[in-house]
C-alpha cells in the first residue's frame, strides 16, 4: 500500500540510508524524488514483504539501524515485514496475512493461522493454471527449474483453501491440478487428498511438518528474477506471497541446471537440502590402529568388529604397514570421543582377524564373492530383523512374535555360563578357565530370548560378541547377555516404535532410530541417552555408524538421509534423492563414501566430504533393506524385496569423481546415464526376499532372509 512505501521510504531517506532507499524505489517503481507523484502500481499487496524481504541489502541494514527497538510488525530474519521504528502517523505494519508472530516451535494454531484469507478463493485455479502457462511457456533451460514450484504451490494454495472452509474450490483446485504432480508425490498427495476440511488440519503432522519446515528450491539467479518479474507483472499477489512465506529459495550463480540434474536431487519431503547444510567439515578418515605386538606382519584397521559393517583391513600390500603409522588427515582427533580401551580378548580377536585377512580373497570384476544364502523357513512372514557378528559365527532373527533367536553357524554350539554356586568351584588359575565357566549342559544351536511385547525390527551383535541388541515395536532396547542369554537392560527412551538399532564399532555405544522422527545415542552403561538427533520429518527408519564412530547416518521416511556430528549432535550433512522411505545405509570401509537403498528400488552413493551425490545404481525393482560393501570396498552388494542380491563395481563407480568447487557449490552432479556398467551381477533366490547382507573376513557374500510361499 502506497502510505506505507512512501513512510518507509522517508524513514530510510532521515536514517542516510540512501542505497536502500534507491532499491526500494526501484523495486516498486517509484522514480524521481517526487514522493507525492504519481505512483506505478507497487509490486506486492502485503505491505512491505516486497519492499523489505526482497531486497536483501534493505534489510540488513534496516535491522543493523535499530536492533534495539524490537519491530512491531515481525521478528528479524523469519522473511516477516521488518519495519524498524514507527514514524508518526504510520499505523503498524501487519504481518503477512495477520500472521501471529511466534518464536521458535510455532503451536498449530499460530502455524495455520498463517493461511488467512487474502486471494479470491475462485480465482485460485487461474492463478496457478496463469503460472503453469508461465512456466511451460518459458526457455527449456528454465522450464525445468521453474518447474520445481508446482509441488509446494499447488500444496500450500489447497491447503490455504482448506483452512478458510472453501470445500468446494479446494476440491475443485485439488482434482484439476493433482494430475500435474510428480510421481514421487503420489503418497503424499493422498494424504493430503483426505484433508478436506479445517478441523482435519488441527492434528495433522505431515501437514504441519509442510507449513513449519519452509520447502527448499535450489533455483539459478535467472530463473528466479523471471519468475519475479511474471508475478509481479501479472498482480499475482496470492503466489507471490506463497513463495515469499513457505518457500525457501536457494539461488545460485551460474548456467540452470537440467532436468535430470534436478529429477536426481529433489523428492523428499521438504524439497532439496539446503546447501548450506552440507557446507560444515566432516572428519571422514578412519582412526588409527592401536600399536601391539602381533604375530603377523600386517596392520589393521581399527573400527572393525562391527557387526557386519565392512569396517575393514586395507588391502594388504607391502606399504600398508608403513601407511597404518601415519595418521590419515581426513580423520577426527583420536581423542575427539572416549573409546572404550581394548580388552585382552579384543587384542586376540585383532590378531585373529589379521590372520583371516592375510587368506582373503581380492575381490572386483574378474573375481566374484561366493555368495551363502541362510533361508529361514516356515518363518511365516514373521522375519523382520537378521544380523551376523562379525566372525560370522552367529546370527540372530528378530521376530514377528516378539522373540529374538540366535543361532550357532558354526559347529561350536552355544552354551551358557554356569550356576554361580557351580562357578565358585571352578579352579580360577587354569589355563582353560573360560571353557571351565560354560555349561554343557545348556548346549544348543538356538537360543531364544522372551523379553519384548511386540515385533522385533532390529538387531545388533557387539563387536566383541558378548552382547546383542533388539529394538521392537514396544518402544523399548533390550541389552542381552550373549553369557547368560538373558536381559541386562531396557533403555526406555522412544515412546513408540523403535525400528533399527546398531552398535558402535568400538562397542560401548549404540544408535537407535523410531517412529517418533529422532535418532537416539546411548551408552550401555547409561539408562539416558547421551544424544538425541532431532531433525527429520518422518519417522527414523534405519541407523548406520561411520566406522570411526564419530558419526551417525539416519534414514528416514521423509525420504532424506542426515548424517550427524555424535560429539555435539549437529547435523552435518543433508542428502535428498531418494523417492520413497530408506531402508538401508553402508559406509564404505574408508570412509568416504555413504550407499543408501530406498523403497524406489535405487541405491545412491554420496560423497561424505563433499556432501555430493555421486553415483545411482538402478537395476532392483522393490525395496532395497540391505547393502554392504565388500571388506575392501572394491565390491558393492545390495539385497532387495525383489527376492536378488546384486553386486555393483565399487572402485569403478567412485573412481575420478568430479568434486569440483563449481559442482560442491551449485549440485550440477552429472550422473552417468546407464548404471549397467557397473552392474556386475545378478542372483535371484526362488522365493525369498533378501533382508540382510554380510561380508565375512575372508570375503564370503552371506545373505539372509525368509521363505515367502507367494
Amino acid at each position: 500500500d502506497r502510505q506505507t512505501l512512501v513512510a518507509v521510504l522517508q524513514f530510510l531517506r532521515r536514517s542516510n540510508l540512501r542505497e536502500s532507499e534507491e532499491i526500494l524505489r526501484r523495486e516498486a517503481r517509484l522514480l524521481g524524488d517526487d514522493l507525492g507523484g504519481s505512483v506505478a502500481a507497487v509490486a506486492t499487496s502485503s505491505p512491505g514483504v516486497a519492499a523489505i524481504a526482497a531486497v536483501p541489502p534493505a534489510k540488513g541494514e534496516a535491522r543493523g539501524t535499530a536492533e534495539s527497538v524490537p519491530p512491531p510488525g515481525g521478528n528479524p530474519g523469519s522473511g516477516e515485514p521488518v519495519c524498524c521504528s514507527q514514524p508518526p502517523g504510520l499505523s503498524v505494519m501487519q504481518g503477512y496475512k495477520g500472521a501471529v508472530v511466534v518464536e521458535d516451535q510455532p503451536d498449530v494454531s499460530a502455524v495455520l493461522s498463517a493461511y488467512n484469507q487474502q486471494g479470491d478463493p475462485t480465482l485460485y485455479e487461474e492463478y496457478y493454471s496463469g503460472l503453469k502457462h508461465f512456466i511451460e511457456c518459458s526457455l527449456d533451460c528454465h522450464r525445468a527449474e521453474l518447474s520445481q514450484l508446482f509441488y509446494p504451490l499447488f500444496v500450500h494454495m489447497y491447503l490455504e483453501l482448506v483452512y478458510n472452509q472453501h470445500e468446494s474450490e479446494a476440491k475443485s483446485f485439488f482434482e484439476r491440478f493433482h494430475g500435474d504432480q510428480e510421481c514421487y508425490y503420489q503418497d503424499d498427495l493422498r494424504v493430503l487428498s483426505s484433508l478436506t476440511k479445517k478441523e482435519h488440519m488441527r492434528g495433522n503432522e505431515t501437514m504441519l511438518d509442510f507449513r513449519t519446515s519452509k520447502f527448499v528450491l535450489r533455483i539459478s539467479r535467472d530463473s528466479y528474477q523471471l519468475l519475479k518479474r511474471h508475478l509481479q507483472e501479472k498482480q499475482n499477489n496470492q503466489i507471490w506471497n506463497i513463495v515469499q512465506e513457505h518457500l525457501y529459495i536457494d539461488i545460485f550463480d551460474g548456467m540452470p541446471r537440467s532436468k535430470q540434474q534436478i529429477d536426481a536431487m529433489v523428492g523428499s519431503l521438504a524439497g532439496e537440502a539446503k546447501r548450506e547444510a552440507n557446507k560444515a567439515k566432516v572428519f571422514f578418515g578412519l582412526l588409527k590402529e592401536p600399536e601391539f605386538d602381533v604375530p603377523l606382519d600386517d596392520e589393521d584397521e581399527e573400527g572393525e568388529n562391527e557387526e557386519g559393517k565392512p569396517k575393514k583391513k586395507k588391502p594388504k600390500k607391502d606399504n600398508v604397514g608403513s601407511k597404518s603409522k601415519k595418521q590419515d588427515p581426513n580423520a577426527p582427533p583420536q581423542n575427539r570421543i572416549p573409546l572404550p580401551e581394548l580388552k585382552d580378548s579384543d587384542k586376540l580377536d585383532k590378531v585373529m582377524n589379521m590372520k583371516e585377512a592375510a587368506r582373503r580373497v581380492r575381490l572386483g570384476p574378474e573375481c566374484l564373492p561366493s555368495i551363502c544364502f541362510y533361508t529361514f523357513l516356515n518363518a511365516y512372514q514373521g522375519l523382520t530383523a537378521v544380523d551376523i557378528t562379525d566372525d560370522s559365527s552367529m546370527i540372530v532373527g528378530g521376530f514377528a512374535d516378539s522373540t529374538v533367536r540366535v543361532w550357532s553357524v558354526t559347529p561350536k554350539k552355544l552354551r551358557s555360563v554356569k550356576t554361580a554356586a557351580d562357578l565358585s568351584l571352578i579352579d580360577k588359575e587354569s589355563d582353560d578357565v573360560l571353557e571351565r565357566i560354560m555349561d554343557e549342559k545348556t548346549a544348543s544351536e538356538l537360543k531364544i530370548l522372551y523379553g519384548h511385547s511386540g515385533p522385533v525390527y532390529g538387531t545388533s551383535f557387539s563387536p566383541d560378541r558378548n552382547y546383542l541388541l533388539s529394538c521392537s515395536e514396544d518402544g523399548t532396547v533390550r541389552l542381552w547377555s550373549l553369557q547368560t542369554f538373558t536381559c541386562l537392560v531396557g533403555y526406555k527412551g522412544h515412546n513408540y516404535p523403535v525400528w533399527d538399532t546398531q552398535f558402535s564399532p568400538y562397542g560401548y555405544y549404540f544408535v537407535s532410530g523410531g517412529h517418533d522422527r529422532v535418532a537416539r545415542l546411548w551408552a550401555t552403561d547409561h539408562y539416558q541417552p547421551l544424544r538425541i538427533f532431532a531433525g527429520h520429518l518422518a519417522d527414523v527408519t534405519c541407523t548406520r555408524f561411520h566406522p570411526n564412530s564419530n558419526y551417525i547416518a539416519t534414514g528416514s521416511a521423509d525420504r532424506t538421509i542426515r548424517l550427524w556430528d555424535v560429539l555435539n549432535g549437529n547435523c552435518v550433512r543433508i542428502f535428498t534423492g531418494h523417492k520413497g522411505p530408506i531402508h538401508s545405509l553402508a559406509f564404505s570401509p574408508n570412509g568416504r563414501f555413504l550407499a543408501t537403498g530406498a523403497t524406489d528400488g535405487r541405491v545412491l552413493l554420496w560423497d561424505i566430504g563433499h556432501g555430493l551425490m555421486v553415483g545411482e545404481l538402478k537395476g532392483h525393482t522393490d525395496t532395497i533393506y540391505a547393502l554392504r560393501f565388500s571388506r575392501d570396498g572394491e565390491i558393492l552388494a545390495s539385497g532387495s524385496m525383489d527376492n536378488t542380491v546384486r553386486l555393483w563395481d565399487a572402485v569403478k563407480a567412485f573412481e575420478d569423481l568430479e568434486t569440483d568447487d563449481f559442482t560442491t557449490a551449485t549440485g550440477h552432479i552429472n550422473l552417468p546415464e546407464n548404471s549397467q556398467d557397473l552392474l556386475l551381477g545378478t542372483y535371484m533366490t526362488k522365493s525369498t526376499p533378501v533382508v540382510h547382507l554380510h561380508f565375512t573376513r575372508r570375503n564370503l557374500l552371506l545373505a539372509a532372509g525368509a521363505y515367502s510361499s507367494q
